[in-house]
């Protein structure tokens, strides 16, 4: 990438160590490259600096001159990325660097993420920390990994080296939207011990496709289809007259199932099938608005020599009909805010276990426990064993946070527009730290980034710098 591109703008030096992270591969899971580098930058510029065992970093800057007294500011971000890249593309994010682009104020990379979540939160971090001409009170920076990947980084932090009562959480992907809340959630496990026994009958394939599916957590309120609900509808129609022999559905915990199939054994095909191209009927006038490309294809297929026993078999499909999915409660704080859901995330057979992965979000964590609470009922009911993982916590909305105030009158004064306050149904590092940060004041901003953890990834260059200038005034401001 050619630096002389960002020569004229504020944020040049942003964009100069946003170059210097991007050469570093930082996989989640693979940090300890880019951990080491932040400890170097540290130590070349005599500043404080801790490492921990999960390779988090915290740098600390004393304040310039009238400010030395001043609480510490936290700034806040991820040093890992999401790699995906196109089918076409050789790169290797073992070793590569990521090859950016820039097409006017676009800045991407060359079929492969960018990494601006969060590379763009560290740069930010470092050019306030590596600065010597800009006013500010002590600064902390506090870098975490594996963020993408469970929020562990996050989990290992305890406070003891951080001072600052205030912090910014830069990992926001649109411009003048500053979120103050984020959900918290869970895994639940389900399993059932796969029994068999010789099948009789025929066999006939049920498969759900053509579902947009999305995010669990910000397209959840968008009421799409769930792929893995769907079957379970349809096996439960046809309950009496069926065993399966086969079942699989959904991708990823934290996304809606776009795809999900069984194959299942009847005495009566004709019947099973007549009834099933009824409900697949009903089912696609249901979502003809948000999922009108619904697939729903019922085929006979080849016999097979077992499936699950008859009682196995009705406990796995009155499950799926049990447990619920997508929005359950919305937010009485923060209007047109998902408070509470849940997901049908994935459904695998593995090592003699059919096992359900229902992701559960909610901002109120009494909320969550009660969705965990119903899925614990229905495994208990269908002869299946439960349990919570990786369960992480809510950042709840504090009415009296001071820095959303401040942070709302220094965007109008920088940008002349007016930003707004939100609270994501998602997880947020945020909501983690509250934890060991109960009374630090917390924000989360971040410039226009767009198709994120996509091979499509890109940022605007002029967001980037509107929020430099907007960042370097909310920290003197909040002094």
């Amino acid at each position: 990438m050619d630096l002389n591109a960002f020569n004229s703008i504020e944020s040049k030096e942003v964009f100069k160590w946003f170059n210097e992270i991007n050469q570093i591969p930082r996989e989640s899971g693979h940090e300890k490259e880019i951990s080491d580098f932040l400890v170097k930058f540290a130590k070349d510029r005599n500043l404080e600096v801790y490492q921990d065992n999960a390779m988090n970093v915290i740098i600390k800057k004393k304040g310039t001159s009238g400010y030395e007294n001043k609480p510490a500011v936290i700034i806040q971000g991820h040093v890992d990325m999401v790699c995906e890249k196109t089918k076409d593309s050789k790169h290797d994010f073992r070793k590569d660097p990521i090859e950016m682009i820039v097409e006017g104020d676009i800045l991407r990379a060359n079929n492969t993420t960018l990494g601006g979540d969060d590379g763009i939160a560290i740069a930010m971090g470092m050019a306030l920390l590596d600065s010597k001409d800009l006013p500010h009170p002590p600064i902390e920076l506090l870098a975490t990994t594996a963020e993408e990947t469970g929020m562990d980084g996050a989990i290992a932090i305890t406070g003891e080296h951080i001072d600052g009562k205030t912090m910014i959480n830069i990992d926001g992907e649109e411009e003048g939207i500053f979120l103050v809340s984020c959900a918290g959630g869970m895994n639940t496990l389900t399993d059932f011990d796969i029994k068999r026994e010789k099948a009789e009958g025929h066999a006939l394939k049920i498969e759900v496709s053509g579902l947009k599916g999305g995010h669990s957590g910000i397209e959840i309120i968008k009421q799409r289809a769930n792929a893995i609900k769907l079957l379970g509808r349809l096996l439960y129609a046809v309950r009496d007259d069926v065993v399966i022999s086969h079942i699989e559905g959904g991708a990823k915990h934290n996304a809606i199932a776009k795809h999900a199939e069984a194959l299942v054994v009847s005495k009566d095909i004709n019947k099973v099938k007549n009834t099933l191209e009824e409900v697949a009927k009903n089912l696609k006038n249901e979502y003809r608005v948000e999922d009108p490309d619904m697939v729903i294809n019922i085929a006979e297929a080849s016999d097979v020599k077992d499936s699950f026993t008859k009682e196995l078999s009705d406990n796995v499909i009155n499950f799926m009909m049990l447990v619920p999915d997508g929005v359950a409660y919305m937010s009485k704080d923060i209007e047109g805010l998902v408070q509470t859901s849940c997901n049908n995330g994935v459904l695998k057979e593995e090592n003699g276990k059919l096992r359900f992965t229902i992701s559960v979000r909610s901002s109120v964590e009494s909320s969550s426990k009660e969705i965990a609470l119903k899925i614990e009922s229905a495994a208990k009911m269908a002869k299946a064993s439960f349990e919570i993982s990786n369960a992480y916590p809510a950042w709840e909305y504090d009415a009296n946070s001071k820095v959303k105030d401040i942070a709302l009158s220094v965007y109008k004064k920088v940008t002349g527009k007016d930003a707004k306050i939100e609270a994501i149904h998602a997880g947020l590092e945020c909501g983690i730290l509250k934890k060991p940060l109960p009374n630090v004041d917390m924000i989360s901003i971040g410039p226009d980034i767009k198709d994120v953890h996509t091979p499509a990834e890109h940022l605007s260059i002029s967001s980037v710098d509107r929020m430099w200038k907007f960042l370097k005034e909310l920290v003197i401001s909040i002094a």
